[in-house]
């Protein structure tokens, strides 16, 4: 009997679904929806195990409590890749391998998945804490300056998204200052104003509270909303809106990489390929638990064009050019920046 090539028994095993593997990830929710999963997992014959995890600290605890090979693939913020490759937590990836070409060019973001010149990571999607609200509970022109927030008008209507990197980044650029200006100089400037939001607000919650909140009408406003916030539920509340305020917004991003250590490597950048794949980035854009831009622009061609209009596809080049980075504390500045929001939660 001829022996098959290790290479070809590879791809047998991948490709069969009788002798199908198992791909274990460490996710966000959006990775979770079926529609995302399933033509993966049927085209290599492979079982992609999910465990969804909320902050970069909670995923490189799991990953420090793990034994090494036990997680193939790692979906982090993209300001948080660095992170995990000094805590050893990313293998690096062939650049020439990725589809970094197809990206908005803002989206590749050399600078967080890249470290000394190796690529840990890839953007896959984007999207932007910004105000969303009910434009027929409030006046849309108000959304459009963030003073009016804690000017007594909507006092009692106004949600605050529970994380403070993107709403403290919120509030400096309310103040004038960018985020990456963000020290322990200009933290005690960013009180004030958020104590004075907190004021104005009714509650402070996660996104799945914050989601049914503005539905319900609970509240009419979420700071720190955005497209992945009313995208998701546009379809039966077309009332849902958000936009970018005169003093700009926040870009989050969020990449992939294959774990250090993994024991199938190839099949897990494989999985990356494939999220960051046109077809991949169109379902990841419109997953289930809540929407966001593709990084890919060629997902553009596999997005209806109601999906590209509550996306507002062709107003991203100039909201690329308002929106900026999330804060990139050290560790003292991100002690301070907790310790703050947590006087806020307090008030």
């Amino acid at each position: 009997m001829a022996r098959l090539p290790a290479t070809c028994i590879a791809l047998l095993l991948t490709a069969t679904p009788g002798l199908a593997q198992e791909l274990n990830a460490l996710v966000w929710c959006d990775h979770t929806d079926p529609a995302l999963i399933e033509p993966f997992e049927q085209k290599f014959g492979v079982k992609v195990n999910l465990k969804e995890y909320e902050g970069t600290a909670a995923g490189l605890a799991i990953l420090d409590q793990s034994q090494p090979g036990d997680w193939d693939v790692l979906v982090i913020d993209a300001v948080d890749v660095k992170r995990a490759v000094e805590a050893g937590r990313l293998a690096e990836l062939p650049a020439d391998k990725l589809a970094t070409a197809d990206f908005f060019p803002e989206l590749v973001m050399a600078d967080n998945n890249t470290v000394d010149g190796k690529t840990y990571a890839v953007s896959e999607k984007f999207g932007y804490n910004t105000i969303s609200y009910d434009k027929t509970k409030v006046d849309p022109a108000d959304m459009e300056d963030m003073a009016a927030l804690t000017g007594g008008k909507y006092d009692g209507r106004i949600g605050i998204y529970d994380y403070y990197l993107p709403v403290l980044g919120l509030v400096a650029l309310g103040q004038g200052i960018n985020t990456a200006d963000i020290s322990a100089e200009t933290l005690p400037r960013l009180k004030d104003p958020l104590m004075a939001l907190r004021k104005a607000s009714k509650q402070v919650s996660d996104v799945v509270s914050a989601q049914t909140a503005l539905a319900t009408g609970e509240v009419d406003i979420v700071v720190g909303g955005g497209e992945w916030l009313t995208a998701v539920l546009a379809g039966e509340n077309p009332n849902l809106d958000w936009t970018i305020p005169k003093q700009g917004g926040l870009r989050w991003a969020q990449s992939i990489g294959v774990v250090a250590g993994s024991t199938q490597p190839d099949l897990a950048l494989e999985f990356v390929n494939y999220i960051t794949s046109p077809e991949g980035q169109a379902r990841l854009a419109t997953s289930s638990c809540y929407w966001g831009m593709p990084a890919n622009a060629k997902a553009g061609d596999a997005l209806t064009a109601e999906q590209k209009a509550v996306l507002r596809w062709d107003q991203q080049p100039d909201f690329l050019k308002r929106a900026q980075l999330y804060p990139i504390p050290d560790a003292a500045l991100d002690t301070a920046m907790q310790d703050l929001w947590t006087e806020m939660l307090a008030q």
